[in-house]
């Protein structure tokens, strides 16, 4: 008995067999399309169409086409990066400047494989991974979300703190990419040219100095299973996340141009900054100390104060770049109270026209809030928390009222803060004899 002849795809001949399914003609029988072969002309079609809407095309589709390639020239640069951050971040000048730099430059990596001419041509230019140090509040989360609104490769932000050792309860090293392949549809190769931005960076120092029984499976594990993905290495990814099964479908992803950006708010380094500080005055010379800014430690923030909260050399090794945020000082968080377009008083205003009523912060109120904000120590989420307290017992009255007016005064503030226990009333305090 003769073997029956198999299908083949009238593209470029793939057997079925070697084919993830083989779709067949509507009109000529025997007549077969591979799934590769309909991928490669989505994508050829998608360029074309790009093409057509910019005004470039020959109006003819051809083979070998990069969707990948980059030009340098409509890049957006450095300053225009920063300029853009500009618009919804409020202050940290510096760790502006260094994320745009490195989001730039990771641009140009993605375009050294096809301008590699001249007398450079040998030259590979390496990935340098960001780390950000600043207090709770103070816009790293922030700075990622923002920049993400602009870029043209992949982007995700995913947390550290549910990370785990592979083989133990939490989330393996890997999820990290899986967050990134969905953004780029499951386009490996899109997802290859990505940015990560890992928060909460600190959460996985490790615990201590001190061997114990037990494993830091949360801490130092996490730190070695990341150094593979921050160094550049083919990793297999679960497609839909979750813990790893022999009989489950790997991705094979390689980790070499993905950018990876860290932050963290690294709570008491300032200790270990000053400490490290101290030890450098020798003799009776104080000059050193004088010009050192008490207020904010974070400006020397160095690899050595890293190591010493609890990362270990190897990952710190991976982190090239180290640049700080400043805490917010009371003109910035003036302004985020009122600037953005998302302001939390902005918020307030447009609930209460909801209601029919104008809502209506004098500048002594405003000042309040941020004066308190300040001395609680909060960040701008702490403008957040005393809004929401100040204005919790108007929110209640008011639509049941008929006001079309209210007006939050200094006075208004304080008094609130001072029933909720915010603020303590001095008036109240007795003290004895």
């Amino acid at each position: 008995m003769a073997k029956k002849k198999e299908e083949t795809c009238a593209f470029c001949g793939r057997p079925g067999s070697a084919s993830e399914v083989l779709i067949p003609s509507g009109i000529q029988p025997g007549v077969f399309l591979c799934a590769e072969c309909a991928d490669q002309i989505h994508e050829l079609l998608g360029e074309y169409r790009h093409e057509v809407a910019g005004g470039r095309s020959t109006g003819k589709v051809t083979k070998g086409g990069d969707k990948d390639a980059i030009n340098i020239a409509t890049l957006p640069k450095p300053k225009e990066i920063c300029a853009f951050l500009d618009q919804y971040v409020i202050g940290q000048d510096s760790a502006k400047r260094y994320l745009s730099v490195a989001v730039y430059n990771h641009y140009k990596r993605l375009a050294q494989k096809h301008q590699d001419e001249g007398e450079m041509a040998d030259v590979d230019i390496e990935k340098s991974n960001i780390i950000m140090v600043g207090p709770t509040g103070t816009g790293k989360t922030l700075l990622a979300k923002t920049i993400a609104r602009m870029l043209d490769v992949p982007f995700t932000i995913v947390d550290a703190t549910v990370l785990t050792q592979a083989g133990y309860v939490g989330e393996d090293i890997e999820s990290l990419l899986t967050r990134l392949l969905q953004v780029a549809d499951y386009d490996v190769s899109k997802a290859q040219r990505g940015i990560v931005f890992i928060d909460e960076i600190d959460k996985i120092a490790r615990k201590g100095d001190n061997p114990t029984i037990t494993r830091d499976v949360s801490g130092e594990g996490v730190q070695q299973g990341l150094l593979k993905l921050l160094e550049g290495s083919v990793v297999n990814v679960p497609p839909q996340g979750g813990r790893k099964h022999p009989e489950q479908k790997m991705i094979p992803v390689d980790t070499k141009d993905i950018l990876f950006i860290c932050g963290g708010a690294f709570d008491g380094i300032e200790r270990k900054i000053a400490q490290r500080l101290n030890t450098h005055v020798v003799g009776y010379s104080t000059d050193s100390r004088n010009r050192i800014d008490r207020d904010n430690y974070l400006t020397y923030v160095a690899p050595q104060d890293l190591k010493s909260f609890g990362l270990i050399p190897e990952i710190i090794g991976r982190l090239p770049i180290l640049t700080h945020l400043d805490p917010l000082d009371r003109d910035a968080l003036r302004r985020v109270l009122t600037e953005p377009k998302n302001a939390i008083t902005r918020q307030y205003v447009k609930l209460f026209a909801m209601d029919g009523v104008k809502l209506t912060f004098t500048p002594e109120a405003l000042d309040m809030i941020v004066d308190k904000a300040i001395e609680y120590k909060l960040g701008a989420r702490g403008l957040r928390a005393i809004v929401e307290t100040v204005m919790i017992d108007a929110m209640y009255e008011v639509p049941s009222g008929k006001m079309k007016k209210f007006e939050v005064t200094g006075e208004y503030v304080l008094d609130k803060l001072r029933k909720s226990h915010f603020e303590l009333n001095k008036d109240t305090v007795t003290t004895k004899d």
